[in-house]
């Protein structure tokens, strides 16, 4: 018994691996029971956003008070990655990515130290900064459509916020609810200009009095009698009507009632956002996962919810209009049919090539005994069943089997030469140990470096790498201990070995004439190779395989300047189109899309995949006719990857009007491409605006500041930030006072100019005393990138890869020849694709290296791993010539592929060469005769394992199910690459293995015995 062999111990002594395994299924089961269901891999991506907000602040005025001074504050932190900040009017958000791996709490602590130190710079009447960490894996995953035919929409609104939300944030795995549309509750004093201006007090002046008279103060504490008492200051109107009667000391002496200077409304906040359901006016709730979650978990828990809701509020009607996870549903089942249908293809090809109904048994058994143990493996580290560990256990079930299908196939082919099943089992496990060991490392150190890649990919698929390991790893268990077990104690003597099938006749003779003719053999196979390196270079390349979710996103903004009215009339617009597409089941729509009033988003759900045409298709089709609608800018985004286009071109400069120049060059460029559609660019657009400009000689006359023209302006017209408002006591809840002069008088520039400003001499005097009021225009909106201003130019892919698109527009003019200063960054989809690539080629050195060390240590020889490895090149050609077959792009998906096939196709490799070795060392052959041998004995095991694997990664490779689009080329490239290696390998591994065999010999009186077998 060879020191390989602890197969004799489990023949010997079958109780402990049965107990083993029994233990390792029952913990699986268990474990498959409590598993999460995710769509992909949680991926830590340490995201910290910083918003600042302040009421009616310009972007221009936002970026030089705020955000450059944000920006240069955590600009500094060590460990930042890129920074990005959109400055729109009353807000700036500044986005900062840090390095994959760093530590997300210790950057939020970071980032909130920096802002605090410069907190005193930036502006007083900011709210304070808010600095936020991405608390949810993703993005929306599901929403709800909420209406009712007897509450208004603000009643609705605050039945959303402060019931349902409430409601569904307890329910685990929600990261975060948000409502989009309506209107939340507030009691407006709509003051009368005239009337200020007769009273002579201000807009201010009235909000700074209200904040003083109506509020509750804490009074201290008495001690009447023989008890203690609180005390307490009530100040607070307990009625509407109690608020307008209100009395307002006037500056000058005397007082006044609120009602006096104007109206007193108990009504809703400004409109700001209306979201529609198929063109009806709704409220949206929109869910999002948190990390390390289940979102199918999340949805049933969330389902479950929203009835209880329902019956407590039957007047409410609550439907389900947007679910991501139902395509997650989708794809993990048509994962587990893939499994089941891939298993019973490969018991079918092992009972055909065995016809042994003992042998197809035991052998099919080793697919539940290592794919429900590496479930409590997956469990334990954390994973869940998602895409990416679904996948990797679906595209490894005809390699489970792999291992028992040598094992077995010896020992059959030892019992049919007449020896008994026990005695066989233990000669046919002992012959076939080194090999069945040397298959599974080979793979194992493939894919533990696959799990270690940097970027997004090496997160994506760290579970992938793993599971595919741990699976292998426990089916070299199930070939070692339970196979040949089961077989010695299972199987009957057979009937000798039938005739050997008429096409090993034809191989032997083709192998014989191929080691006769050595050099003529390597040479057809390097010009295979140099061919296939040809062929790979006409490949197309992208990021992500183009998914088919049935959900599109489609975006769309107006001139600035537009009203809600107008983007809801747009809205509604594209609504009527696209409900009269048959693709479409339903239409949701979001005018005000991130708080700015002339921006929209629409979510598109699409019917059944099977009765439409595919997302793309129909996104192409239906985007020539949205197009027509005039005065907007608007597209669809893509879901996959991280830019929100198919294709991003980002260019940064500080010299904002050459940086506008180029883009602008850029972008007519662009449009001449005929692969391209929809292209635009972010550059900013100006709105119009009322511009105050002091006269700073006449204000400094008069004892008026600056600040306090702006602070008169904004207050008259917008009301002071909810911080500074007076609050309205209600039953559960305080309300904003907002404090503004009456709407329709903003129409009128004359009312503007004539607000009073009070001066040093605690006079009024209108604002057009002091400052010019002008009609102006100034940026709609300002991005920013690493500290720079940033324009993107954007634009959707039709009938192209994004490789292919992208050398096409690199050679743009506009691109090869950019001004000083104007500097291309990379980042988003292409900076992913860069980091893709070069991991997956660090992953794939760093495999080879190992399989050689690996190769090496089993063989005790440092030569003939290289000829094991000489089916790798041989299987590149097969894995390119699948891709351009199936008109399939070289993406993430293809490229795990090629590393799997790294791991696979050895095991060809050594099967051949590991029984030459032992034919001519222990059984004393030739050369030429032990070749010969290897070619006879270890062809139909070589065979059936590789049909065994395509089989089972036939379902997959026919795209069978949801998010096939993921899992197709990663089996097209392996099955591929199994056919032209398996074929191959079985001709030109034994010509190199005479080659390198001569080249040990001419070495080894220099080296001596470290390159002899022994």
């Amino acid at each position: 018994m060879s020191r390989t062999n602890i197969s004799s111990l489990a023949i010997h002594h079958p109780i402990p691996p049965i107990v083993l395994f029994v233990l390792l299924m029952f913990g699986g089961i268990l474990a498959a029971l409590s598993m999460d269901v995710a769509g992909n891999p949680d991926i830590d991506f340490p995201v910290v956003t910083v918003t600042v907000a302040r009421s009616g602040g310009s972007p221009a005025e936002l970026e030089t008070q705020v955000t450059k001074r944000i920006e240069k504050a955590v600009g500094r932190i060590a460990g930042l990655d890129h920074m990005t900040s959109t400055v729109v009017e009353g807000s700036s958000q500044t986005v900062l990515e840090f390095k994959i791996g760093y530590n997300t709490d210790r950057a939020v602590n970071d980032v909130r130290d920096a802002v605090s130190h410069v907190r005193s710079e930036l502006p007083q009447d900011i709210e304070e900064p808010q600095v936020t960490r991405q608390d949810v894996a993703g993005g929306t995953v599901l929403i709800y459509n909420v209406t009712s035919d007897r509450r208004s929409m603000e009643e609705l609104s605050w039945l959303v916020d402060n019931e349902i939300s409430r409601a569904l944030t307890h329910v685990p795995g929600v990261g975060r609810v948000d409502r989009f549309g309506g209107q939340s509750r507030e009691v407006r004093i709509n003051l009368d200009p005239g009337r200020l201006m007769a009273f002579g007090i201000t807009a201010e002046e009235v909000n700074q009095r209200l904040r003083t008279l109506n509020l509750d103060l804490p009074g201290g504490r008495g001690a009447v009698g023989n008890a203690e008492q609180s005390i307490r200051t009530l100040g607070t109107a307990t009625s509407v009507g109690e608020l307008a009667d209100t009395e307002i000391a006037l500056p000058e002496g005397g007082k006044i009632r609120l009602s006096s200077l104007g109206d007193v409304v108990d009504g809703s906040s400004e409109l700001r956002s209306i979201s529609r359901l198929n063109g009806v006016p709704s409220l949206g709730i929109a869910l999002s996962r948190a990390p390390n979650s289940s979102e199918v978990t999340m949805a049933d828990g969330v389902a479950r919810k929203m009835e209880e809701i329902r019956r407590d509020y039957p007047d409410v009607r609550i439907e389900l209009v947007l679910d991501f996870v139902k395509f997650t549903r989708d794809s993990f089942w048509a994962s587990i049919e893939s499994l089941v249908i891939g298993s019973l293809l490969a018991v079918a090809v092992v009972w055909w090539f065995l016809r042994d109904s003992r042998a197809t048994g035991i052998a099919s058994l080793a697919m539940p005994l290592s794919a429900i143990p590496t479930v409590l493996a997956m469990k334990w580290l954390g994973f869940t069943f998602n895409g990416v560990t679904l996948l990797a256990v679906a595209l490894v079930v005809g390699l489970l089997v792999d291992d028992a299908i040598v094992e077995i196939e010896n020992i059959v082919r030892h019992i049919r030469l007449g020896k008994k099943p026990f005695a066989a089992a233990l000669e046919a496990a002992d012959e076939i140990g080194l090999a069945v060991i040397a298959t599974t490392m080979t793979i194992v150190v493939v894919f533990v470096p696959v799990s270690f890649m940097s970027g997004v990919s090496g997160q994506y698929f760290r579970s992938f790498g793993i599971t595919v390991a741990v699976a292998v790893l426990v089916s070299l268990l199930v070939a070692r201990l339970i196979t040949p077990m089961m077989a010695a104690y299972l199987m009957k003597p057979s009937a000798p070995e039938p005739a050997p099938p008429a096409w090993r006749e034809g191989y032997l003779r083709l192998l014989s004439w191929c080691l006769g003719h050595r050099w003529r053999t390597v040479l057809a196979g390097a010009a295979f190779f140099a061919g296939s390196l040809g062929l790979a270079a006409t490949l197309p390349f992208e990021f992500l395989p183009e998914l088919d979710s049935g959900i599109s996103i489609l975006e769309y903004s107006l001139p600035p300047g537009a009203t809600l009215d107008d983007t809801d009339g747009v809205g509604r617009k594209v609504t009527d189109i696209l409900l009269k597409r048959p693709e479409v089941a339903h239409v949701w729509s979001w005018a005000g899309h991130g708080d700015q009033v002339r921006t929209g988003r629409v979510f598109v759900v699409l019917t059944e995949p099977g009765k439409r045409m595919s997302r793309k298709a129909f996104q192409t089709d239906v985007g020539a006719e949205l197009k027509r609608i005039p005065g907007v800018r608007i597209g669809f985004n893509a879901l996959e990857g991280v830019e929100s286009k198919d294709v991003t071109i980002r260019l940064t400069s500080e010299d904002v009007k050459t940086l506008d120049e180029v883009a602008d060059t850029l972008r007519r460029q662009m449009q001449d491409l005929p692969f391209l559609t929809n292209v635009s660019s972010t550059a900013a657009v100006l709105r119009p605006e009322i511009q105050i400009r002091p006269r700073l000689s006449a204000s400094a006359e008069q004892g008026v500041s600056v600040s306090a023209i702006g602070q008169v302006a904004r207050i008259a017209t917008l009301g002071d930030i909810d911080v500074n408002s007076a609050k309205f006591d209600m039953v559960g809840r305080q309300v904003p006072i907002r404090v503004l002069i009456d709407p329709r008088w903003r129409q009128d520039l004359d009312v503007i100019a004539n607000l009073r400003v009070r001066t040093a001499s605690q006079t009024l005097v209108p604002l057009r005393s002091v400052a010019d009021i002008v009609m102006g225009s100034s940026d709609a909106e300002i991005n920013r990138f690493d500290q720079a201003r940033n324009v993107s130019v954007e634009a959707e892919l039709h009938g192209l890869d994004l490789g292919s698109a992208m050398a096409a527009i690199d050679q743009l003019p506009a691109l090869r020849t950019l001004p000083p200063g104007i500097n291309r960054p990379s980042y988003g989809n292409l900076e992913q694709m860069q980091i893709m690539f070069m991991g997956f080629a660090q992953a794939l050195l760093t495999g080879m290296i190992l399989n050689i060390a690996v190769l090496t240590l089993l063989f005790r020889n440092p030569c003939q791993p290289y000829t094991i490895m000489t089916a790798l090149p041989l299987s590149l050609g097969g894995a390119i010539l699948a891709l351009l077959a199936c008109g399939m792009a070289l993406s993430m998906s293809s490229l795990i592929g090629i590393t799997m096939l790294m791991g696979i196709v050895t095991k060809n490799s050594i099967l051949l060469v590991e029984y030459a070795i032992m034919a001519e060392r222990d059984q004393g052959m030739d050369r030429h005769s032990a070749l010969l041998d290897a070619g006879a004995k270890r062809a139909r095991p070589i065979v059936m394992t590789t049909v065994a694997m395509v089989a089972g990664m036939l379902p997959t490779a026919l795209g069978i199910g949801a998010d096939a689009e993921f899992r197709q080329p990663m089996a097209v490239v392996v099955i591929g690459g199994l056919i032209s290696s398996t074929l191959l390998s079985l001709i030109f591994v034994p010509v190199v293995y005479t080659i390198v065999e001569d080249v040990q010999k001419r070495l080894a009186p220099v080296f001596g015995r470290v390159l002899t077998h022994r």
